[in-house]
């Protein structure tokens, strides 16, 4: 953690939708003048689209079913810890990108599922946003969680995080439903062991419930909108939340526990709006007056 270098870290499994949260954080960023460094976790996975193939392959033959992009083995925890402590101590540390598609290809003039050289962080941020698979990790080598000043985690329910990985990977990737359910089996240990336990580090947790029948995420022909789920979001630490003042702005929302409050799924960017404006102008503050 840090005073003068805050870092904010959104985590979620992939198709958690963490890439929705990070558009309503780039909407304070720009409404507040904020300077953030942007960090993808994809860019810190440990191997290339093919080369994730090719190990995929190699631990199959060695008998290791389970390897996956949910497990330390397949990214570069230590890189990504020391990034966070870098910036925590100096605003400075390496990052990369990762190429995801045909207009990343055109912006970056290489490949997709390719990564960018290392490059050093922006200079003279206010402040780092990282979005992805391990935000709040921590193994017996490395404990990333320590460094964040703002943890968020962002979890659906089970079948609905199903549902919305089956539609993007088919849709949007090319992908088999067959290919996308043994990507879903292979990952679901590292899943339980790594990717479960840190929404138990997070400050806030996001989660939509949907109010439509999920109870058969595998035969499911479309993802429920907003407007058929509720959002549940806890605070671990809800001294100095204004509640009634949520209550008032959110139109149909309620307390379900002293911690916890459940808005409609529509207004989901509008709480996070909300919640994280005055905990940024806090951590903003902070860095000003330090």
């Amino acid at each position: 953690m840090s005073v003068k270098h805050p870092i904010i870290a959104v985590t979620g499994s992939s198709g958690a939708g963490t890439t929705t949260v990070m558009k309503s954080f780039t909407h304070i960023f720009r409404r507040e003048k904020i300077k953030a460094q942007i960090v993808e976790g994809d860019a810190f996975h440990r191997y290339d689209r093919n080369g994730m193939r090719e190990a995929m392959k190699q631990h199959e033959r060695d008998g290791a079913l389970n390897f996956s992009h949910f497990g330390p083995q397949a990214n570069l925890l230590e890189e990504l810890e020391a990034l966070f402590a870098h910036y925590g101590e100096s605003g400075t540390g390496k990052l990369r990108h990762y190429v995801h598609d045909e207009p990343e290809t055109r912006l970056y003039k290489q490949d997709a599922g390719t990564f960018t050289p290392w490059e050093e962080v922006t200079p003279d941020t206010d402040l780092m946003f990282y979005e992805g698979l391990h935000g709040a990790a921590v193994t017996d080598s490395i404990d990333i969680a320590r460094h964040a000043d703002l943890l968020i985690g962002v979890v659906p329910i089970i079948n609905l995080e199903w549902i919305q990985k089956l539609h993007r990977d088919q849709t949007m990737r090319g992908y088999s439903h067959e290919a996308v359910v043994d990507t879903i089996l292979r990952r679901m240990p590292d899943y339980v062991n790594y990717i479960c336990p840190q929404f138990s580090r997070t400050h806030v947790n996001f989660q939509r419930v949907p109010t439509v029948d999920t109870s058969n995420p595998f035969t499911a022909r479309e993802i429920p909108l907003p407007d058929e789920s509720f959002v549940v979001i806890r605070f671990a630490r809800p001294k100095g939340i204004d509640f009634q003042y949520l209550l008032t702005m959110l139109h149909d929302s309620f307390m379900s526990r002293p911690n916890v409050i459940v808005v409609p799924g529509g207004k989901m960017g509008l709480a996070m709006q909300l919640i994280f404006t005055p905990m940024i102008l806090q951590l903003t503050d902070r860095r000003s007056r330090a």
